[in-house]
């Protein structure tokens, strides 16, 4: 074995040999048998699982619903120092992560991974991250994900592999550790299993193109402000008239891109 093999490191409940014992989610595991497998190229493994590990994402993982699996970039890194970066080409501020250490890091990974499943790397420049990209994404057998750090990843190791870019914002994180647990989060909650009641997908923001109504719960009026009648009149269909109505009004104040879009839809 090559000193720069990792060790494999999953986080997850063992698929065949269930247990009374709680387990470490950091714990290291075989892979599991017909789970979602995310795993993450990183030079923080310890970010992770970081939020995913905790509510219902967590106790998916726990569960063995999913795998998560993180390849630490460093243990590829060239020399002594294990570096994985050097001057951007052309001169510039800033370092560049090299394509020969995230290649190495990259057959790595993949000689693990399902077949099928993405390769993305997190970036600003990426096509942006949404909630039909989180649905397609769910319907896969799992993703790896590469956290760019410094100026970014040099552009060989993206054409050689054919690696998609992808974006959470219009602004710049120092890595893309947040931007993997952000998109790891919105894919997980719609694997079968993981939410509680299904039919929250169905209501939710971005789930028919526009964004979510307004919610209420007990008590009945707070502060003055009362509960809208028509919620505790017992009229489903005006209750669901009334939600439609909000979420269109919110819609075309809050988002008008949204809103256009689902416009061109419908006619």
């Amino acid at each position: 074995m090559s000193d720069k093999t990792p060790p494999s490191r999953s986080h997850g409940r063992k698929a065949i040999r269930p247990t009374l014992q709680p387990r470490d989610l950091m714990e290291q595991d075989p892979e599991l048998a017909r789970a979602f497998r995310a795993q993450i190229i990183t030079l923080f493994p310890e970010a992770f699982p970081g939020t995913l590990g905790l509510s219902l994402t967590g106790k998916a993982l726990k569960e063995g619903k999913w795998q998560l699996n993180t390849v630490p970039l460093r243990t590829f890194g060239e020399g002594k120092h294990r570096n994985v970066d050097d001057t951007p080409a052309g001169g510039g501020a800033g370092m560049v992560l090299r394509p020969d250490v995230m290649a190495a890091a990259i057959a790595t990974a993949r000689a693990s991974q399902h077949a099928g499943a993405p390769l993305i790397y997190l970036s600003p420049r990426g096509r942006p991250f949404t909630q039909d990209m989180a649905r397609d994404l769910a319907t896969r057998p799992g993703v790896t994900m590469i956290c760019g750090r410094f100026e970014g990843l040099d552009q060989r190791v993206i054409d050689q592999f054919d690696i998609a870019e992808v974006s959470i914002g219009d602004y710049v994180l120092t890595g893309g550790e947040l931007a993997a647990q952000v998109m790891l989060d919105a894919v997980v909650r719609l694997l079968p299993g993981v939410l509680g009641n299904a039919d929250s997908t169905e209501e939710e923001s971005f789930s028919d193109g526009l964004l979510e109504h307004p919610q209420y719960t007990r008590p009945a009026e707070w502060q003055g402000r009362p509960i809208p009648p028509v919620l505790l009149s017992g009229n489903h269909g005006a209750v669901a008239d009334w939600r439609r109505a909000q979420s269109e009004a919110l819609t075309k104040a809050r988002r008008p891109d949204l809103w256009q879009a689902f416009k061109d839809r419908k006619d």
